[in-house]
């Protein structure tokens, strides 16, 4: 398996023969140095979480001109087939959607979930996380935009997701502090991945903070450089 981080909670996935794409802010992302057409090379599926405009992204711009399916809730995939996407898959909180060779599991996260067209705000559904199990790849957490919630330990113990990706910039999510009693107190994660930060002032500057929070622990953080493929 592959992982790309593009900045922000953007991040590319290749297992066996899907590509994914999770929430592809790319155009206008400062994290983000590189061309959407060589980020989005051979995708076959986008993800999202919820309904931002940093989390949605490019993903009509790259499902339009892909094919590539959008995997999200109701209200995201019908907004989205307005701008030009043409293969959807759609679900909603508690539910699993097969993807070919994957299957994607909708989570709750506590945030909201919505954009602005215009001049008018539009209500895009409730925000999620979501589980990503493959069968030749350990089953991934990407958890969207949220807080912390108690509920958090019926996803480990329901899915044992072993990779995780975070997010630490606080104001708008979890901040370094709050993530890191998360992961220690609800999850048994091996690898975790801090995301939503040091994309915009508001946000946490950098990783540190997160990384001296969990020292001591049996989860490995890694903090990639945007663009950057690892092979995990």
């Amino acid at each position: 398996m592959k992982l790309t981080w593009f900045g922000h909670s953007a991040f590319r996935l290749e297992i066996g023969s899907s590509v994914i794409l999770i929430d592809p802010f790319l155009t206008g992302n400062p994290m983000f140095k590189g061309d959407v057409a060589d980020a989005s090379a051979g995708v076959t599926h986008i993800l999202l979480t919820h309904g931002h405009d940093d989390h949605v992204g490019d993903a009509a711009a790259i499902a339009a001109r892909t094919g590539a399916q959008v995997v999200s809730n109701f209200e995201i995939c019908m907004f989205l087939m307005e701008q030009g996407a043409k293969n959807i898959n759609p679900g909603n909180t508690g539910g699993t959607v097969p993807c070919g060779e994957f299957a994607v599991t909708f989570t709750q996260a506590l945030h909201s979930s919505g954009t602005v067209k215009d001049g008018k705000s539009i209500y895009l559904g409730n925000p999620n996380g979501l589980i990503i199990r493959h069968p030749d790849a350990p089953t991934i957490y990407h958890m969207g935009d949220t807080d912390l919630f108690g509920d958090m330990a019926l996803i480990d113990e329901i899915y044992r997701p072993k990779i995780g990706m975070v997010p630490i910039g606080d104001r708008f999510t979890m901040s370094a502090q709050s993530a890191a009693f998360a992961l220690t107190r609800y999850f048994s994660f091996d690898l975790v991945v801090p995301c939503h930060y040091a994309t915009f002032d508001l946000l946490a500057p950098n990783a540190d903070e997160f990384i001296a929070e969990m020292a001591g622990s049996k989860t490995r953080v890694l903090v990639p450089t945007s663009g950057e493929a690892v092979t995990l």
